[in-house]
């Protein structure tokens, strides 16, 4: 305490335990004072899509194609290109590729049954439950595409105005409806 009543003093800079951050950095300059002994690989081997996963090629219990797999391939292929296939995990874009093609189904399924059913008791006309399922596909397609597009968007080298695979989808839907 000095005269005037004030606490002065304390604890000087650099006495006393060291912090954890301090530590870490001592270890990490420790640690890593010979790089050279990583080990090379043999062969290196470079595809342009990492091997799809099975369930996203499995054939749909009314016979018609499942477009999983191809909204994958085009997913990843746009991200490539902008150079962000490595930020993005590919069970973000399993998810979109699965939410995309359940979405085209329950449009083909709207459009092939309309947008009236029978209620299975009382045998009335309601609204198809189909609507509704594409409605909740719809709104996770959305969300998982603007997580996606922001990395892109924050990280990527390349123009992400360009089509991208949300046209594609759209232009999928538009063509299966005349097969």
């Amino acid at each position: 305490m000095a005269k005037d009543g004030t606490a002065r003093g304390g604890q000087r800079v650099g006495s006393g335990k060291k912090t954890t951050k301090r530590k870490n950095v001592e270890l990490l300059n420790t640690a890593f004072t010979d790089i050279t002994d990583f080990a090379t690989p043999d062969e290196l081997e470079g595809v342009d899509v990492p091997p799809i996963k099975e369930y996203l090629k499995s054939r749909q219990k009314n016979g018609k194609d499942f477009y999983a797999e191809e909204i994958y391939m085009t997913t990843y292929l746009w991200l490539k290109k902008r150079m962000c296939e490595n930020l993005v995990s590919r069970q973000l874009i399993e998810q979109y590729a699965m939410s995309v093609s359940r979405w085209i189904q329950c449009e083909e399924a709207i459009s092939e049954f309309g947008f009236l059913a029978k209620h299975p008791t009382t045998g009335n006309a309601i609204g198809s439950p189909y609507v509704q399922m594409s409605q909740a596909y719809m709104k996770q397609i959305t969300q998982v595409w603007y997580q996606i597009y922001q990395i892109v968007k924050d990280n990527g080298i390349d123009d992400v105005d360009e089509l991208d695979p949300q046209d594609l989808m759209m232009e999928k839907l538009l063509k299966a409806k005349r097969k």
